[in-house]
Formats: C-alpha cells, sequence, structure tokens
C-alpha cells in the first residue's frame, strides 16, 4: 500500500532498521537513531540493484517518487541508474576543474615554483581581484573573446594600462595551458592586444634630475597615508622594485649598521639582495618603526594587516599628487640609474644595486654582498641628491 506524509512523520524507530514500501521498488528505510532515508531497488542485467534517493523530510515523498520514476524509465531504456548518477557525478567534477579558475590556479601553482613568492602573490592578487569575479566560474572551452575582453577593459577603464597589458599575457598563458592539457582548443585571449589601449612597447616612464625637486615639493604636501609616502621615499633611494619593497618584514632589516638584506624567494632573480641603507633611509625606518614596528610587514595592508599594502598604493600616489603618466613606481629604478650612470658611477655597482646582475659587468660567482662599500657610497650620494635641499 502507497504511502503518506502523515504515516511516514508518525513512523517511530525501532531496535532494529526496518523499511516501509511505497510500491515500484521505492521504500523507506528507518534507522535505529531515527533517520529516515529512501531507496529504490531495481534489477539489471538480471541481478538485483540497489540506490538511495535522498533523506527523508530534504526529499519529499512527492520527490522521491518522482526520482523513482526517472530511475524506472533508465531502467526500461537499458540504462543502469546506478551507472547514469557516477556518469553524472564526473561530469560535474570535470566541469569545476574545467572553470578558468580552477585551471589558473592550477597553472598558478605550477609555474610559482620558479617564480618570487612576492610576484606570485602579484599574480594571483590580480586575477583574484580582477578576472575571477567575473569569469572565474566560467569554464576555459565556453569563454569567448569579447567576453574576456568586456572583462579586461574593467581594468582598463581604472586607467592601469600597465597591468591590463599583464593580466591579459597572464590570461593567455592560463587558455594556453588549457589547450595543452586538453580542456580547451581556442585562446581567447592571443588576439585582444589589438582591442585594449595599451602600447606594446610601453616603458616606464620617470623623473629627469630637474624634475625631482618639484615631485619631492608635491610628495611633501601630500596629505594622504604616512605610510605610503615613506614607502614612496624608500623606493626612490633604495633602487629595488615596488613588490620587495611593500613586502618587506622587519626581521629583514639591521637599522644599527644600516642594512636590509631581501630574501632570495622574494627577489626576481632568486638571489638574496643586500642593500645599503643611507641615513635618509634609516631615519624613514624608525620613523615607520614606530607606526609599524609591532606588524610583520614595514608597509601592512590598510584593511588586512597581515597582508602587505596593496600594489598599486605607490601609484595611487603618484597619480593623486599630479603625476599620473609621467612617472610609476617602477619608473625611480630608471631614474636611479639614468644619474648614477651619468655621475660616472662604476656599471657594476649600479647594476648590482638594481640587482640586474647583469653577466656583462657582474662576472664570476654571485655574491650579494659583492661591490657593498662601493654601493653604500653611491646610494648616500644618491639620497643626498635626490633629497638635497632646495634653496629658497
Amino acid at each position: 500500500m502507497p504511502l503518506n506524509d502523515m504515516q511516514i512523520r508518525r513512523t517511530k524507530p525501532d531496535a532494529k532498521a526496518y523499511t516501509l514500501s511505497d510500491g515500484a521498488g521505492l521504500s523507506l528505510l528507518i534507522e535505529p537513531n531515527g533517520s529516515k532515508s529512501w531507496r529504490f531497488r531495481y534489477r539489471f542485467g538480471g541481478k538485483p540493484k540497489m540506490i538511495s534517493m535522498g533523506v527523508y523530510p530534504t526529499v519529499s515523498l512527492a520527490e522521491a517518487r518522482s526520482r523513482r520514476d526517472e530511475a524506472r524509465k533508465l531502467v526500461s531504456e537499458g540504462r543502469n541508474p546506478s551507472e547514469v548518477r557516477k556518469e553524472k557525478k564526473l561530469a560535474l567534477a570535470a566541469e569545476n576543474t574545467t572553470s578558468f579558475e580552477a585551471i589558473a590556479r592550477e597553472w598558478h601553482k605550477l609555474k610559482s615554483m620558479r617564480w618570487s613568492v612576492g610576484y606570485a602573490a602579484d599574480i594571483m592578487e590580480a586575477f583574484e581581484k580582477d578576472i575571477f569575479p567575473y569569469i572565474g566560474n566560467r569554464s576555459v572551452s565556453e569563454i569567448k573573446p569579447l567576453e574576456l575582453l568586456n572583462v579586461l577593459r574593467k581594468i582598463e577603464a581604472r586607467g592601469a594600462l600597465e597591468k591590463t597589458r599583464k593580466v591579459r599575457q597572464r590570461c593567455s598563458e592560463v587558455f594556453r595551458y588549457a589547450i595543452a592539457t586538453g580542456r580547451c582548443e581556442v585562446n581567447p585571449a592571443s588576439e585582444l592586444s589589438s582591442a585594449l589601449d595599451v602600447n606594446q612597447a610601453q616603458n616606464y616612464p620617470f623623473l629627469r634630475e630637474e624634475e625631482i625637486p618639484l615631485f619631492n615639493a608635491s610628495l611633501n604636501e601630500y596629505t594622504g597615508s604616512d605610510l605610503v609616502k615613506l614607502a614612496t621615499k624608500l623606493l626612490m633611494v633604495t633602487g629595488v622594485r615596488t613588490i620587495e619593497l611593500r613586502m618587506a618584514c622587519w626581521d629583514e632589516f639591521d637599522l644599527e649598521n644600516a642594512t636590509w638584506e631581501v630574501p632570495e624567494e622574494r627577489m626576481k632573480m632568486r638571489r638574496p639582495h643586500l642593500v645599503p641603507l643611507p641615513v635618509q633611509a634609516v631615519a624613514w625606518l624608525e620613523e615607520l618603526k614606530v607606526m609599524t614596528g609591532n606588524y610583520r610587514y614595514v608597509f601592512p595592508g590598510r584593511n588586512d594587516p597581515n597582508k602587505p599594502m596593496s600594489e598599486a598604493s605607490i601609484n595611487q600616489l603618484i597619480k593623486r599628487i599630479g603625476y599620473g603618466g609621467r612617472l610609476t613606481g617602477h619608473g625611480f629604478r630608471h631614474m636611479m640609474s639614468t644619474i648614477l650612470h651619468e655621475q660616472g658611477f662604476n656599471s657594476a655597482w649600479i647594476e648590482m644595486q638594481l640587482a640586474h646582475a647583469d653577466k656583462n659587468t657582474i662576472r664570476g660567482t654571485y655574491n650579494h654582498a659583492q661591490y657593498f662599500d662601493d654601493r653604500k657610497l653611491m646610494l648616500q650620494w644618491y639620497a643626498d641628491k635626490v633629497f638635497a635641499p632646495v634653496a629658497p
């Protein structure tokens, strides 16, 4: 006799599990603990089979009957409901592993072993902020060029043209990886560069020597974050990359001996880098220690102090004081290189300070303390030059 909801609700557990039949292979299993679950029994290939149909009351009597009828239809078509269910699970799992986010994280994990920690973090941060929210759950085989273009134009609209170029390149690498691993056949990012407002040969803009005093005046008048202002000044006199500065930790600094040792995992060249600190830099770091000395990072994030400040912080400051398009954080390295070379400093010292490790200027076994005393004098001269008092 078919079941009804009143009967099911009133059914009590017993010392042993037992079943109530609804007919046509559907039954309700009542466990000693009081749980109730649906079962469907059938024969396939001459053998008895059974599959679960869910738990009551999450799966109602009407829903259980509907699922039973679907399973009976499969049997009548010569298909095993149990195998069909497995196929659906595999298809869902495959769909999850073909989403752009899943493949991008897989690609990132594979590639990041050869990258610095900071560089790897920046790439993933860009994906999480600008790409995953829009196409992260989409299958790579379904993403069309126009769809990706619209996502990239959101970055472009912020004026972050260099970032747009880099993110498009990284998306293209993810799609190439997906093609190589058999999960899509077309790379929708490959032809988008011509549709974006990005100059592929774009150089990082930098200041000429005569422009520095006016920039410093604008920087000193900036009323925003003192943390970012000091970060900008340190970037100017150390020659490190923006990513190396913003991820700096306090345990890397020896202020008494005016040195900063950047660990190899954060360096682009995967080599530790010893930076001599001019007296101005030490003073700024002492000031920063009062502000952030209790944190791990010298420049902790505004919203989460357990993470470093945003990669855009310094460039945003530069834009706010009126130098957008005329200078970038990375441009300070070019500025340093130009001024020091024009002054006649040894190219090997300069390249070592910029951590280029140019094989033509730095020969023999790499030594992260190489030319340290020379570089110390050079950077002190440079800091005095860049931050020289302006005559009234």
